[in-house]
């Protein structure tokens, strides 16, 4: 027994020593394979990148070649060509030569129809983007295909003076490297900072209408507040006033107290408040309060009691000029005609009705009236022939109107007269 268990331990010896030498060939054979895979695929890669170079090369080539085109002269159409497109190439120096030869002028002598297109002047506050692109490629479309369609064909390039996109830009830079305001230097030099910011580019922008191939005629190219624009708005106007189309008026601006000037209803955005909300505002330290009713009362001249009106801008009541109430509101009936005193500057100010402002259900039913300061009470003031009392300067502080609040920042008023009404019981 002991004889025949060696033989098999014997036998079982061999077989493991044929398994891992068997195993060692395969391990041998799969790293060669392995390194062979590797240096193969590093060979396509080595191949690649130089081929890759190489006609990155005779791009280069190529297109110094181009470069040796004198501006404005027709590219050579006979010479080699790249194997396959290259945008640089094909548009290289065509354009150039396009303008110099004046295919994109009108003639003034032409029997042809006509056909005038203006574009779209863009913001000259900076670069153009897709969206220009989309929509200068539709137009050139319609342009060229309009000139092989036999028609006298001009197509007016512009750039856009951009109002206060242009000033905020331009002061943000004239803070930045001179540490000044635009009312420092005065209108003059003040334009004269615009002007020099828009040379640079609005030429940006031309240049960008040139590589897309715009073919517009580059000698009436206008800046919309050029001398000759100006010249030709300013006589508009005139006509129009002297005409009786256009008029003056004391109407309400959404007014920037940091730029200091007017802005457009179309550049102004509104954001709706559910309740009680805290916002940064620049010019002030603390974020400001908004979204809070304040509710207060105004006595009646006679003594006989008072009226109580709420809102979301106590400030304002330095400039209210009135209280409105439902005409057919029961509890408010025998007020009307009546006046109450304004607890801040003690004049009388007028109860009136107006069933196109005050909901009755809504609050206590009697609404406070700043003529000067909402767009509703603006127009009860038209109705009703009230004053219109301004209460703020121009950098956004309580001016003289506003009493011993003179000289506050408007939000920061926004507490203080709080805290006076409650003093005052």
């Amino acid at each position: 027994a002991a004889k025949k268990a060696a033989k098999l331990a014997e036998k079982e010896a061999k077989k493991a020593k044929a398994a891992a030498k068997a195993a060692a060939a395969a391990e041998k054979a799969a790293a060669a394979a392995a390194a062979a895979g590797s240096e193969k695929k590093a060979n396509k890669k080595a191949e690649a990148e130089a081929k890759k170079a190489a006609e990155a090369s005779e791009v280069q080539r190529i297109l110094e070649g181009l470069s040796a085109v004198a501006k404005g002269d027709k590219k050579p159409t006979d010479g080699e060509m790249f194997k396959s497109y290259n945008p640089k190439m094909v548009e290289a120096a065509w354009y150039d030569w396009w303008e110099q030869c004046g295919f994109f002028k009108p003639d003034p002598d032409s029997d042809k129809p006509p056909f005038t297109i203006v574009i779209p002047p863009p913001n000259v506050t900076g670069a153009l983007h897709i969206g220009h692109a989309l929509t200068n490629a539709v137009q050139d479309t319609i342009v060229r295909w309009r000139r092989m369609s036999g028609y006298n064909v001009l197509w007016v390039p512009g750039t856009d003076h951009a109002g206060i996109a242009t000033q905020s830009v331009v002061e943000k830079k004239l803070h930045k490297e001179q540490g000044v305001t635009r009312h420092d230097l005065g209108r003059d030099a003040f334009l004269t900072e615009v002007f020099t910011w828009v040379d640079e580019y609005g030429d940006r922008i031309c240049t960008q209408l040139r590589r897309m191939g715009s073919s517009v005629d580059w000698e009436r190219c206008v800046f919309t507040m050029d001398s000759t624009r100006s010249a030709a708005v300013l006589e508009a106007f005139v006509r129009m006033h002297e005409s009786g189309c256009v008029y003056r008026d004391n109407r309400l601006v959404n007014w920037d107290a940091r730029l200091r000037t007017a802005v457009s209803d179309i550049e102004v955005d509104y954001i709706d408040i559910p309740g009680r909300t805290l916002i940064n505002v620049p010019g002030y330290d603390k974020p400001v309060e908004f979204g809070v009713m304040t509710s207060f009362a105004y006595p009646l001249e006679d003594g006989s009691g008072e009226v109580v009106v709420a809102t979301t801008r106590p400030e304002t009541m330095l400039g209210d000029t009135a209280v409105a109430v439902h005409p057919e509101d029961e509890r408010y009936k025998h007020l009307h005609g009546k006046f109450a005193v304004h607890p801040v500057s003690k004049l009388r100010i007028p109860l009136i009705t107006d069933a196109e402002l005050v909901d009755m259900a809504f609050g206590t039913g009697a609404v406070k009236i700043t003529p000067a300061h909402d767009p509703n009470d603006f127009m009860v003031g038209k109705r009703h022939s009230l004053e219109f009392i301004n209460i703020l300067d121009d950098n956004g502080n309580i001016n003289d109107q506003g009493g011993s609040f003179k000289g506050q920042p408007r939000f920061e008023a926004r507490i203080t007269v709080v805290d006076f009404l409650k003093q005052a019981g």
